[in-house]
């Protein structure tokens, strides 16, 4: 609850005047009864998708509702305690905010209007952390396709980085780069979303005290730091490219004023989303005056958000294509590797970490490499000690692994062990583990069927191989 603070009365006025006075009284007169709005999830269909949820829909209340403008989304009963979930860890699901899930929408609405056909699409997610767009976006994109995940501010990118490990693509790179830096990916990317750092007016009902640091001048601030990122990244959008624009507000200096901007400055071609404004299936999203679309609390099940979509205008007809350079894998480049199938991966040793690329994307992670500050990229998938590989913690998660979890074919030299809540929350705290009757050597713990992490079982104990960082660090008992 928000305990009854009070809404400016300047922002009051410049929402009303951004969204209507209908929309703005809606808003206000529950803001502080319905602070916090409802818990939503979206599961990962690489890891049981929905049946996964719907099975155990016990963990979170009960029964789940389906949020209407995203197929993996779903509202729940009630808020569990995540940390104790290990589905949570294991990247079964992403906890995140139901208005931000449009992402869906916007990938749709670019496919039916891309004069191009194509399944290997280069995708850019500028201002990425924590990962809730990029976990989305990878759940959309082919197999061909590439992500570039990147977060500006370094702390934020190292969580970006485990929340992508842990959904367990191998399409996708993480990089923490100001937006400034892809001057050198010129007409480099596809599609592009920005969902710029903004005022925030959208979170207040979850984030009560932020409304207490809101003021004209932040608001104006945030939307000439907008329009700068945008200009910044313009460039690196190829021609009949697509950018997605959003933010969790509601005035119009940082939405329609930001994409009157792209329309009037940078040329830009505003892209509709037929059928979605006044959908009564999704509530009454609203339609802005520049081709926007506006979430209002109140009129749709979630918070405050904003986005839109425009088009990069070909030049003479045609699309540039941006070429990459043939790249020479380096003096490392592993020739077998005893736990993923070598004919769909390349495999380089950088210092003392095995690197897993897929085939068809290798190349391009490597030139990527070239260019931006390296989070990570591909699957972190094992640590050389001598002759012995270590299986690495993102190996389990991965999109491989857990593919051949559904196979039953795990890799020689690895077993698995399905383990219970209990032994899983004791992994994951990194407490004293023992596996009965389990065969020595490397195990891979599994939680309802989804890859959780690996141990080194030495019969009377394991070696937990979950990294440090990883760790729950609350009390795990009942």
């Amino acid at each position: 609850m928000s305990a009854n603070i009070s809404l400016p009365e300047e922002f009051i006025k410049l929402m009303e005047a951004s969204v209507g006075k209908e929309a703005s009284d809606l808003f206000v007169g529950q803001y502080n009864d319905a602070a916090g709005g409802v818990t939503s999830v979206r599961s990962n269909p690489k890891k049981g998708g929905d049946t996964l949820l719907l099975e155990n829909d016990e963990l979170f209340g009960g029964p789940l509702r389906r949020v209407a403008w995203c197929s993996n989304g779903h509202y729940l009963a009630q808020r569990p305690l995540f940390t104790l979930d290990p589905l949570f860890h294991a990247g079964a699901y992403y906890v995140q905010e139901a208005s931000s899930m449009f992402s869906e929408v916007a990938m749709k609405a670019i496919m039916e209007d891309a004069a191009w056909d194509e399944d290997k699409l280069r995708v850019l997610d500028l201002c990425a952390a924590p990962g809730g767009k990029s976990t989305h976006i990878l759940s959309l994109l082919g197999e061909n396709s590439l992500l570039v995940s990147n977060e500006v501010i370094k702390s934020r990118s190292v969580v970006l980085a485990d929340n992508i490990a842990k959904w367990g693509s191998h399409n996708v790179v993480v990089s923490n780069n100001d937006p400034r830096d892809f001057k050198s990916l010129s007409e480099y990317f596809n599609i592009i979303f920005v969902d710029a750092p903004c005022s925030g007016e959208g979170m207040f009902r979850k984030e009560p005290e932020t409304v207490n640091e809101w003021s004209m001048a932040n608001v104006e601030l945030c939307a000439a730091r907008q329009r700068r990122i945008l200009q910044d990244i313009w460039p690196s959008l190829a021609p009949g490219g697509y950018l997605v624009y959003s933010t969790c507000t509601f005035n119009h200096f940082e939405n329609d004023g930001n994409l009157e901007f792209l329309i009037n400055e940078m040329g830009a071609e505003p892209v509709d989303v037929a059928g979605f404004a006044g959908n009564s299936e999704y509530g009454n999203i609203l339609k802005t005056s520049h081709g926007g679309f506006q979430f209002v609390p109140g009129m749709v099940e979630g918070e405050g958000q904003f986005f839109a979509i425009v088009k990069k205008s070909t030049l003479c007809g045609e699309k540039s294509r941006f070429r990459i350079p043939g790249m020479k894998p380096s003096g490392n480049l592993l020739k077998k590797f005893p736990y993923l199938p070598l004919q769909e991966y390349d495999f380089e040793l950088k210092g003392d970490m095995v690197k897993a690329y897929p085939k068809g994307l290798a190349n391009e992670i490597r030139f990527l490499e070239t260019k931006l500050k390296i989070v990570s990229s591909g699957v972190a998938a094992a640590i050389q000690k001598g002759r012995d590989f270590i299986p690495h913690a993102d190996l389990a998660l991965s999109e491989a692994f857990s593919e051949m979890i559904s196979q039953g074919k795990l890799p020689e030299g690895i077993n698995a062990v399905e383990v219970s809540r209990d032994d899983a929350l004791k992994f994951l705290a990194k407490e004293p583990l023992v596996l009965p009757g389990a065969p020595s050597g490397y195990i891979l713990l599994i939680y309802k069927g989804v890859g959780l992490g690996f141990v080194k079982n030495l019969g009377n104990r394991t070696n937990n191989l979950l990294p440090m960082a990883r760790r729950i660090r609350m009390s795990i008992a009942k």
